[in-house]
């Protein structure tokens, strides 16, 4: 198929002030490069890290900005060059569009990692070709280039796939970083969009799973999403009692915490992963130093790995716990999602945009 240089006006949801909230607005898909796909979104889910970004709260944002980057559709047209999709797959994008695809970490399929300026976003990014800003799913449609734009698995349900691209591949990552498999001992601390994910991969891997929470209302759930035990974090001897028990616990509670408390649960050489929390973390106690604790971070996976997790979801039927919403109720979405009022990820039908 001949490169298309025509534009392609698309309606999308997005922000031009910090206080605007997210409305209805126009924007300008590029013309296809010879290496492009243009992707038909059929849903989008949402991201906590939406909400942050359309409202500036981490100072970063550059408006307008069209949040979005848990997205899955149909390939409606490809680039001359274009050989990995064609016409009517059905595909993905996760958090990032491009990368420099040249450095030590891109070669090691750590695109997220790229050394050369950093891996270029799905939306509130810098196009790394022509300088244009990236726009996300929250839109009709999408191009980007084909190495980033990855294969949504026949078993996967398209809207269940949506949340993988961030919350499926955000857990995803370390626990296969880390090694989890028959015999690991995981924690789970939080249990959200992040969480929920993390209790269920880490089952199908064949660890003992329990889920780390200060609710004691999450035990049935923690329970009905496969998790092996339920430990209520207030309980002073229950804790004590599993001090150096877990191998890994993954951290996914996104708001500012104190840490320290889950360190006392590795064994030696145990590893703490956070992938929730952004804010600047406490002072750490000395149980990094007292029993060769590691305590890391971890964000999204590469390219290689998110097409792997999508494979290992589909073969294993993990899917995310969703709830599916119009276009025109995001606000709506996100006074629910600051409320921890969803069970357990947000995703829209953009089929509601397009009819709108």
């Amino acid at each position: 198929m001949a490169t298309q240089t025509n534009e392609y006006p698309t309606k999308a949801y997005g922000a031009s002030a910090p206080d605007s909230g997210v409305g209805p607005m126009e924007i300008t898909r590029r013309g296809l490069r010879a290496d492009d796909v243009l992707i038909d979104i059929s849903h989008c889910g949402i991201c906590h890290s939406d909400l942050h970004s359309a409202r500036n709260d981490w100072g970063r944002t550059t408006y307008p900005i069209v949040p979005g980057h848990e997205i899955v559709g149909t390939v409606a047209a490809i680039g001359e060059a274009v050989t990995r999709h064609g016409v009517g797959d059905r595909v993905a994008i996760g958090c990032m569009v491009d990368s420099c695809m040249e450095c030590r970490h891109c070669e090691a399929d750590l695109e997220q990692y790229c050394l050369d300026g950093g891996m270029t976003g799905t939306y509130n990014g810098i196009d790394r070709r022509d300088g244009t800003p990236t726009y996300g799913g929250y839109s009709e449609r999408i191009v980007a280039r084909e190495e980033f734009v990855l294969k949504v698995p026949d078993a996967l349900p398209m809207a269940e796939a949506a949340p993988l691209l961030c919350a499926g591949i955000t857990s995803y990552s370390p626990l296969r970083t880390w090694k989890v498999g028959p015999g690991s001992r995981v924690a789970v601390a939080g249990l959200g969009g992040l969480g929920h994910m993390g209790v269920k991969l880490a089952a199908a891997m064949g660890a003992e799973v329990t889920v780390l929470s200060r609710s004691e209302s999450k035990r049935d759930d923690a329970e009905k999403l496969g998790a092996h035990a339920f430990l209520n974090t207030t309980d002073k001897t229950a804790m004590k009692a599993k001090s150096g028990y877990f191998d890994l616990v993954l951290n996914t509670i996104p708001v500012r915490h104190d840490v320290t408390p889950y360190l006392h649960l590795l064994r030696v050489d145990g590893v703490q992963v956070l992938v929730g929390m952004i804010d600047m973390m406490p002072e750490l106690h000395s149980a990094l130093l007292l029993g060769r604790k590691v305590l890391t971070g971890s964000g999204i996976g590469g390219l290689a790995e998110t097409q792997e997790m999508l494979d290992f979801c589909a073969e294993k039927n993990i899917l995310p716990d969703i709830e599916v919403i119009a276009m025109q109720d995001i606000a709506e979405a996100y006074d629910r999602m600051e409320a921890s009022d969803v069970k357990y990820r947000f995703v829209i039908d953009m089929e509601s945009l397009r009819a709108a």
